[in-house]
């Protein structure tokens, strides 16, 4: 327990001694990572199989077809 109170206070205290460049550094990487994950996964990549089947086990089925058909 000790060990997981060292590792988290050295990132805390890294992170308040930050220059300000390097805090909005950080902010530009988060946006992105917000971007990347939650905003593009909305529009470009919709749930194909929950749109396309109506139960699981038509999707376990279709899944199962594609993996080992060659």
């Amino acid at each position: 327990m000790e060990k997981l109170r060292k590792i988290v206070n050295f990132y805390v205290t890294g992170f308040q001694n930050l220059p300000p460049w390097g805090r909005a550094l950080w902010a530009i990487i988060l946006i992105k990572l917000f971007i990347m994950f939650v905003v593009l996964r909305l529009f470009f990549f919709p749930d194909q199989l929950q749109n396309n089947f109506e139960s699981d086990e038509e999707r376990a089925r279709h899944v199962i077809e594609n993996i080992t058909t060659p």
